[in-house]
């Protein structure tokens, strides 16, 4: 059974000692909480109105009731049932679990707010950052090094570097004009290679991720698709015989003619899943069961007739129950170093040099954006009237493939070479 008492005073109650210092109590205040009325029951009840209440909690000390004589400290106010003066009123608790719903409920949707501005932030960011290259020639330097295997078999030229512990081999088909020289660094290993920019990048990417690495070079300018095909499928069999990666996931990549060549290859040797670079496949011409390998189609939509065709290879292979993606390739501005960031060999200040002479003749745009494809862009002409003098002559094949990349119509590239070593791995059986 309850028993009402009423509140005598209110005093401080700090280290162990209780003061009757009326500081920080308004008089209202303690006039209110004087002689109202209250009852203890089990444990123990304080009845305050809803004005006591929210002061109480502002002034963050410990309070002492006396009760007709009973001190009951604030310090025990986790074991108190509190109840209501006057109807309508709510209890010490009641408000304070109010007060924590709300500032909990507060802070999410102010930590809601922050998480969506900045994903928008970063998703913008994103969009200009996977727009221009990440990488520079020399980013893999204290990954992995150039160690190639110069091989010819069937009259066909083949390079090859196999990692520590290789979980899959990778398959490059280069495009019309290319060879398998194109891949690799010139060294004591391979003096004729070439080392183009995005070739050579994309199989340093390879070797750091612990694939294989097989390179064939095409018998004649393009690949074609009668008597190579089983020239290529006979080539890789026995190389991953000879190497002992029979168990190993195998993929393949094709850029161009390339990927035309590769589309077919797909058809007559067992792939886990392959990538077509800037080509649509040849499906309208071969027969494709629900056995054809996992598709990725990278490409560059300023292409708008192979978008269009890659778009209707996309559905056809959907329908035949082909797991297919696509990665966008789009232009970016050049800057200053760009070129030197981008060549082994190409210095910062020839780089600069070149920039200014691309301002100059109008070949970039104010924002450093190619006006045109580089190879219809007559920089060498420029270059060869400017005086500037490259360390090596061979180096423009390299600077015009940069400058097609940065166009971003057809060329080759290893911008996005984390999501297709993602896109193999994740098809791995």
């Amino acid at each position: 059974m309850p028993i009402d008492f009423k509140i005598k005073s209110v005093s401080r109650y700090e280290n162990g000692v209780t003061s009757s210092s009326e500081a920080g109590f308004s008089s209202s205040l303690r006039r209110r909480l004087i002689n109202s009325t209250t009852n203890l029951d089990s444990p123990v009840a304080i009845v305050v109105d809803q004005y006591g209440f929210q002061n109480l909690v502002h002034f963050h000390n410990r309070l002492v009731f006396h009760l007709d004589s009973v001190a009951v400290s604030s310090s025990i106010f986790k074991t108190l049932k509190i109840g209501m003066v006057k109807h309508g009123n709510k209890s010490k608790a009641w408000y304070r679990q109010q007060t924590i719903s709300v500032l909990i409920v507060s802070a999410f949707l102010i930590l809601f707010v922050l998480m969506m501005l900045f994903r928008k932030e970063s998703q913008e960011r994103d969009i200009l950052v996977e727009a221009t290259p990440k990488q520079k020639w020399d980013s893999f330097n204290y990954l992995v090094q150039f160690n190639p295997n110069r091989e010819f078999c069937n009259g066909t030229d083949i390079i090859s570097q196999i990692p520590d512990s290789p979980k899959s081999v990778l398959f490059f088909a280069h495009g019309c004009n290319g060879k398998a020289v194109n891949f690799w660094d010139r060294s004591p290993e391979c003096p004729s290679c070439v080392g183009l920019p995005e070739e050579r990048l994309i199989v340093l990417h390879a070797l750091s991720k612990r694939f294989a690495v097989l390179t064939i070079s095409s018998s004649q300018k393009c690949w074609t698709l009668g008597k190579e095909l089983a020239v290529v499928k006979d080539i890789i069999r026995w190389w991953v015989g000879k190497n002992k990666l029979e168990k190993l996931p195998l993929v393949g990549l094709g850029a161009s003619s390339g990927g035309y060549f590769l589309s077919v290859l797909a058809t007559k040797l067992k792939f886990d899943s392959i990538t077509l670079m800037i080509a649509e496949g040849l499906y309208e011409q071969m027969e494709v069961t629900e056995r054809y390998p996992p598709t990725l189609f990278v490409h560059m939509p300023k292409d708008h007739f192979r978008q269009q065709k890659i778009n209707e290879n996309m559905e056809f292979l959907k329908g035949k129950g082909i797991d297919v993606a696509e990665i966008e390739c789009l232009e970016f501005a050049l800057w200053p170093h760009f070129l030197a960031d981008r060549i082994s060999g190409l210095d910062k200040n020839v780089s600069a040099k070149l920039f200014e002479l691309f301002q100059a003749k109008g070949f970039v745009d104010g924002n450093g954006k190619m006006l045109k494809d580089g190879r219809a862009t007559r920089w060498k002409e420029a270059l060869k009237a400017s005086g500037i003098s490259l360390p090596d002559n061979s180096l423009t094949n390299h600077i015009q493939e940069e400058l097609n990349l940065a166009f971003a119509y057809h060329e080759m590239t290893s911008l996005e070479a984390d999501k297709i070593f993602t896109w193999f791995e994740s098809h791995f059986t």
